[in-house]
């Protein structure tokens, strides 16, 4: 198992390799079962690498796609191609995948020299054998010295069982079955359901504010590909980081523009990914580029965070950039633009060369804090009698009650004698921020009438 793995005890390493276009994320997407990573008949879509929980026959692991290796091509696709190179450096097994319609190419022998030269056990992958008519191409692919290969229909499914109880054969022994005998138990958590108590915080911002480079820089690793040509993330890439808060999830999502910008199909699924792992999240990074100031974009995003009842923490990159003329100017469109955060914290950071960035993890563990905060029902009906002392709710109506139903965020239940105008609630979730020190955390307020 690899280090890393292995000193977690976390499930073996799977990562699906080659040139670009050969079906890859195809393949993981039918391991996994569900449309994961972005596909496209198109090369180049993939670019970072994407993680997911997979299991067959009860034993979990964790299956890696990687964007397309390439031996030249330009800046971007060399750092695409190391990608590829490191996430192979911390596999337990590769999967080359290959092309049989297409047969050998020097891209293909680029990447069989580079495993075979590596202490990584290696399934050779020929994929698009849609039918029996065409297994007798794939012999060809002796060639690349990685022993017989499997031929599958990634699209279809076919032969992709036979394939995966070879890769069974490959990983090392579960940690949880010590003498090697195999999964017996029906107690299969894999890594999703270690992950289910894990903090997730979503980095979000407009295509090329630097999300990328910040995420990198919190994980200590190039684990996203940083390039100054926007949309260069296309899937949402996510890292487990042991913090001393607790074990922290940071999902590096791609960059959002208007919907009427949008004229690919891919970053129209990229888009919709990041605005799903919003809503999962526990809480927002909203990264902007301070270098153009609070953009129209920008308070539309901070809109759809509010919007999704997820806590958000604002991060100004590039700060470094700009003059004291400047970052004045910028917080004050910050207080015009995106007054509706109310008292989300604000940072000042150079996610390139690190500095300020210290700060992000003590405001996200204020920001958690508040988030899961529990007030006892005593002190909810206290708060309730001084407010409506100081301001009687109009039209005469009255609360009579409260409590607090849930957290997460802290959502509070009240019981009326008649309907509540939206205006008083506001001032009782005034209130109760100010009470019970809820900072810039949506706080959701119900209200039953007496009697319904």
């Amino acid at each position: 198992m690899s280090a890393d793995g292995a000193a977690e005890g976390r499930p073996p390493l799977v990562v699906i390799a080659g040139r670009p276009n050969v079906g890859k994320s195809t393949l993981l997407n039918r391991i996994v079962g569900q449309r994961v990573a972005i596909v496209e008949e198109r090369p180049g879509v993939t670019r970072d690498r994407v993680e997911v929980e997979a299991e067959w026959l009860g034993r979990p692991f964790r299956l890696v796609d990687t964007g397309g290796w390439l031996t030249g091509g330009t800046d971007l696709d060399r750092k695409v191609s190391a990608q590829s190179a490191q996430a192979i450096r911390d596999a337990d097994l590769v999967l080359l995948v290959v092309d049989s319609t297409v047969g050998l190419t020097d891209e293909d022998a680029a990447v069989a020299q580079l495993l075979r030269g590596s202490d990584v056990p290696v399934l050779l992958v020929a994929n698009k054998v849609d039918d029996p008519s065409h297994e007798a191409a794939v012999w060809e692919l002796l060639g690349l010295g990685l022993g017989d290969p499997f031929p599958v229909s990634a699209q279809h499914g076919r032969g992709t069982g036979d394939l995966l109880d070879a890769v069974l054969e490959h990983l090392p022994p579960d940690a949880r079955d010590p003498d090697g005998s195999g999964p017996e138990s029906s107690d299969v958590a894999g890594g999703a359901g270690d992950a289910d108590g894990v903090v997730a915080v979503a980095l979000v911002g407009r295509p090329n504010v630097g999300k990328s480079t910040l995420f990198n820089r919190l994980i200590g690793e190039d684990r996203a590909v940083v390039h100054d040509m926007p949309g260069t993330t296309r899937d949402s890439v996510d890292t487990v980081v042991d913090t001393p808060s607790g074990p922290i999830r940071f999902v590096d999502t791609a960059g959002m523009r208007r919907r009427s910008r949008i004229d690919e199909d891919t970053e129209y699924f990229s888009m919709v990914r990041a605005l799903r792992s919003v809503d999962a999240a526990d809480v927002a990074l909203l990264v902007i580029d301070a270098t153009e100031g609070i953009t129209h974009q920008d308070q539309r995003l901070a809109e759809r965070i509010d919007g999704a009842g997820c806590p958000v923490v604002v991060v100004l990159n590039k700060w470094e950039l700009l003059d004291a003329e400047r970052r004045e100017e910028v917080l004050y469109q910050l207080g015009q633009k995106l007054h509706f955060l109310g008292d989300a914290p604000v940072l000042r950071i150079s996610a390139l060369s690190g500095r300020g960035v210290h700060r992000l993890l003590p405001a996200l563990g204020v920001t958690l804090e508040q988030y899961h905060t529990r007030v006892p029902t005593r002190r909810v009906v206290e708060v309730l009698r001084r407010a409506q002392q100081a301001q009687p709710a109009p039209h005469g109506a009255r609360i009579m009650y409260g409590t607090q139903g849930a957290t997460d965020p802290p959502t509070f239940t009240l019981f009326a004698t008649k309907e509540v105008p939206p205006s008083y609630l506001r001032y009782l979730e005034r209130m109760f921020r100010e009470a019970f020190d809820l900072g810039s955390v949506p706080v959701k307020l119900r209200v039953r009438r007496r009697g319904s």
